[in-house]
């Protein structure tokens, strides 16, 4: 994976308001927010797509997600956030090193979505999750 900013700031090489850390995963301030409290939870592990990233990396930030949104909500004094990952270029990922954002709502602040809803077609739909399924079992 290449050298990234998230890199140099797991290793202390640059300095960032450090909300959490544990020996997998570190969150900060975004110096960047789209509204007050806009924390970023990476993992230390070296991945630039959710999808590189290990089992035990995934699970270390599924445990910490719930309890830094509470926090950011308990200091922000939000009572809505978006939890907004993003994996490739076409996906909007501008840091090639997984991230989460956690993206408090505080009225007009904050993470704005278009949402462009298709039409499901059901025998698609089958034959998607079957194939889905058989990729997951491997």
């Amino acid at each position: 994976m290449a050298e990234t900013i998230f890199s140099k700031i797991i290793r202390g090489e640059i300095p960032c308001h450090k909300v959490y850390e544990d020996d997998l995963v570190l969150a900060f301030l975004d110096i960047n927010p789209l509204s007050v409290g806009h924390t970023l939870v990476i993992p230390k592990e070296p991945a630039a797509t959710l999808d590189q990233l290990s089992d035990e990396s995934a699970a270390a930030i599924g445990r910490v997600l719930p309890r830094l949104s509470r926090a950011v909500l308990a200091a922000t004094g939000a009572k809505d956030w978006n939890i907004l990952q993003n994996n490739g270029v076409a996906a909007h990922q501008a840091v090639f090193h997984v991230h989460f954002h956690i993206i408090p709502k505080h009225d007009d602040a904050g993470l704005g979505i278009g949402w462009k809803q298709r039409n499901f077609d059901h025998a698609q739909g089958k034959a998607l999750a079957a194939q889905i399924a058989a990729a997951v079992k491997g």
